[in-house]
């Protein structure tokens, strides 16, 4: 699959206004970000660009002076692209992630292989790292997982690692799809089943932990069923959304019957924990 990059070039450069930026167009569907030393670098699935977007007003902050640009990256050239700017990720000391052109590194207590294709998940984002940090908590544990929006699958196999019976990966894109499953394979941790397709799939499964690294939109749309088969006192741990979106959050979380525990925050994105009443 192609994908679009859309350039961003901010006068002035605000870290504020490129957060702003970047919570519009994930809610428009662009999957991953890059900051830049002037701005950002988006990227989205050409089949779901619309450039009529792009002439909202609504969608760029501040005087409006801001500049963009976009080109198509063709699916043979995205390996190269993210080669040149991967590096090794290290996670509270315990966790440490690499791509599979880095040497193996010892001393940690987890090593993760992550072929860094264009999955979202690759510990860089404040999101996924958040996710990180709590798996490095909560478990082990739970023995029933779900990895919702898997992307690489780097938290499912995490999950795998810290000990979990049995764990569910479930990706709408099929590209992500196809690459947990590689990674999957290159980290040895055949338990993980996963499943191209939506919450539709969770019909009729039952979990002790969910993972939901998504954005605010799908989380409130999917959140009901995600309780649906969150067993009692079973966790739901999401991320994807900035500090100010947690209200809204946690109070479709209650309406659900769930009950807020904690959260993690880094240069403002959260990480949220919810427990089944």
């Amino acid at each position: 699959m192609d994908y679009i990059q859309l350039s961003c070039i901010l006068p002035d450069y605000e870290e504020t206004l490129t957060e702003i930026i970047m919570a519009r167009l994930g809610e428009l569907g662009f999957e991953s970000f890059e900051l830049t030393g002037d701005g950002l670098l988006a990227y989205i699935p050409a089949p779901a660009f619309d450039t009529s977007v792009l002439s909202d007003p609504m969608l760029w902050p501040g005087d409006g002076d801001i500049k963009y640009s976009w080109k198509v990256i063709p699916e043979q050239n995205w390996n190269a692209v993210w080669e040149s700017n991967f590096e090794p990720v290290t996670i509270g000391g315990r966790c440490h992630i690499r791509a599979p052109f880095h040497p193996a590194t010892e001393g940690f207590e987890h090593e993760i292989v992550i072929e860094p294709k264009m999955s979202f998940g690759t510990a860089h984002h404040e999101t996924t790292a958040l996710m990180i940090e709590t798996l490095l908590e909560v478990m082990p544990g739970p023995k029933r997982v779900l990895d919702m929006g898997c992307g690489t699958g780097v938290l499912a196999i995490l999950a795998s690692m810290r000990g979990a019976e049995k764990v569910t990966a479930i990706d709408n894109d099929e590209w992500a799809y196809k690459n947990s499953l590689e990674n999957i394979l290159k980290n040895n941790t055949p338990g993980i089943n996963v499943y191209h397709g939506d919450a539709g799939l969770l019909r009729d499964m039952s979990f002790d932990l969910i993972i939901a690294n998504i954005n605010r939109n799908i989380l409130l749309a999917d959140m009901q069923a995600y309780a649906a088969c969150l067993v009692h006192g079973g966790m739901l741990l999401m991320s994807g959304f900035y500090r100010d979106d947690l209200d809204a959050v946690s109070e479709k979380a209650a309406m659900l019957g769930l009950t807020y525990q904690s959260m993690r925050e880094k240069n403002n994105w959260v990480a949220a924990a919810f427990t089944m009443d």
